[in-house]
């Protein structure tokens, strides 16, 4: 089994212009050789178990992952176990709502410290904006200008932001705009902080699901929030937003998506990063967006997610003598592993991010784009 297997991974390999034990920073380094089989067993769980366990490494960590991907290598293994199971439970049962606050609890909740290190100032935990940006923070500002002006925001509006995360978008809209607001988020240390931030704003973080959630708002953002609904609840969830949006109002949805419809997904990610995340389609959203909303502007800026994360990436190398003592090597060889995959993926085109502005009935004479 284990020459078979690694026959086969050797062959996958060539495909890609990868050596193993090559002396390109992209060589993957083998330090065991029970890699093969495990690969062939376990699929995409296989390849980050083994990182994350020491049994290979790349100097070019992104740059390994992005020649895997972008040869869609993973479409040449068996289906594993994992990948079944994660398919059979995206199909059966809806996670989404049956453990809402889940991935708060294994993600969002681990340490604002790590966060802190990790993002920039406002800890906007979201793809930055880099057209015109030649740093994280100031990248991040052009995203959350590019949302407001989107949207339109004007002195004296009430908005809502689902999925708040650490308040970082209502304290900019709040500061530059002028405006109030709600936001809703169900990590108790995201609602903690945020409110500790924005004390002397008029805006509010609350520790509640959205589908809690009354009343009504100017404007409606959601920034990062739409990969954790699951492809079950996207009609629900844009038919909960129009009950709380003006009939005047604008709703700018901000999220990852996918070039193929999905029903769960990657096994390594739910086990590790984002239990029961799932990228939505183009054809899923639009089926979920049809007849509840009109779709005013969708804008796909996906490329600068790379980036994004690889400016991550390098605060949280620098951070990291400083968050040892509460985070083991373990962790650290996990996490670089999530942000360079994302990395890599994104940098493939495998996925996007896309802004998408939704009005409920249209706006009158057209909506004009900023971007």
């Amino acid at each position: 089994m284990s020459e078979s297997a690694k026959r086969f991974v050797l062959g996958q390999l060539e495909r890609t212009g990868l050596v193993p034990n090559g002396h390109n920073p992209s060589d993957p380094i083998i330090h065991d050789e029970r890699l093969w089989a495990r690969l062939l067993r376990d699929g995409t769980l296989g390849l980050g178990e083994s990182y994350m366990d020491g049994w290979w490494d790349a100097a070019a960590l992104d740059e390994f992952l992005f020649r895997l991907i972008n040869a869609d290598v993973q479409k040449a293994f068996p289906k594993d176990l994992a990948v079944m199971w994660s398919l059979a439970r995206g199909k059966l049962l809806n996670l989404q709502r049956l453990r809402v606050t889940e991935v708060a609890e294994k993600h969002y909740d681990i340490g604002n410290d790590l966060y802190a290190a990790m993002l920039d100032k406002r800890m906007i935990y979201s793809c930055g904006y880099w057209k015109y940006a030649d740093n994280l923070d100031a990248a991040q500002e052009a995203k959350l200008d590019l949302i407001c002006r989107k949207v339109g925001l004007e002195p004296g509006m009430r908005i809502l932001d689902i999925g708040s995360g650490w308040g970082g978008f209502l304290q900019f809209a709040a500061e530059r705009y002028g405006v109030s607001g709600v936001g809703v988020t169900v990590s108790t240390e995201q609602a903690a902080l945020a409110n500790a931030r924005t004390a002397h704003l008029p805006v509010e973080t609350r520790l509640l699901d959205y589908q809690a959630l009354d009343g009504q708002f100017d404007r409606i953002i959601s920034i990062g929030m739409f990969e954790h609904v699951g492809y079950k609840n996207y009609r629900t969830y844009f038919e909960k937003a129009a009950s709380l949006l003006a009939p005047d109002g604008l709703m700018l949805l901000h999220t990852i998506g996918g070039n193929t419809s999905a029903v769960h997904g990657d096994p390594w990610s739910e086990k590790y990063i984002f239990p029961n995340g799932m990228l939505p389609s183009i054809a899923q959203m639009g089926r979920a967006i049809e007849g509840v909303f009109v779709l005013e502007d969708w804008h796909n800026f996906g490329a600068d997610y790379d980036r994004t994360l690889m400016a991550w990436l390098e605060r949280f190398e620098a951070a990291w003598p400083a968050l040892a003592d509460r985070y083991d090597q373990r962790f650290y060889r996990m996490w670089r592993y999530y942000l360079n995959v994302f990395a890599a993926s994104f940098r493939a085109r495998q996925i996007s991010l896309w802004q998408v502005v939704l009005s409920p009935h249209g706006v009158p004479g057209g909506y004009v784009s900023v971007r």
